[in-house]
């Protein structure tokens, strides 16, 4: 069974920072990419960061330059480190994985609120 545990949300100030991990366990499954997508209230959920296949990262416009994914293959853990944030960054954070076995599995979230 694959296992995806986001921590690091909470309440942070607007033009502040954030460090989002993701913990991956389980067997049976190899790690193809790895990303984050956000959800607002009353909106869909939306990519924020991702690696391409090749290993490349991918942004949503609305974070580029100020939002980083890093990853820990070895120990399974991606990250999203995010500064400037303002209130419109405010969202539950998943953290999803796409195996080689085509699966797609995802965290059960993070939440995120911005504000002063």
């Amino acid at each position: 069974q694959v296992q995806l545990v986001e921590s690091g949300g909470g309440l942070v100030q607007p033009g502040g920072s954030l460090r989002l991990s993701c913990a991956v366990s389980g067997s049976g499954f190899r790690i193809n990419t790895m990303g984050w997508h956000r959800q607002a209230p009353g909106k869909q959920r939306e990519l924020v960061a991702r690696f391409t296949i090749n290993g490349n990262t991918l942004y949503a416009d609305s974070v580029k330059g100020r939002c980083t994914i890093s990853r820990d293959n070895g120990k399974k853990l991606v990250y999203l480190e995010m500064n400037n944030v303002t209130p419109e960054d405010t969202a539950v954070y998943y953290c999803n994985i796409m195996a080689y076995n085509g699966r797609t599995y995802w965290g059960q979230g993070t939440q995120v609120t911005v504000s002063s």
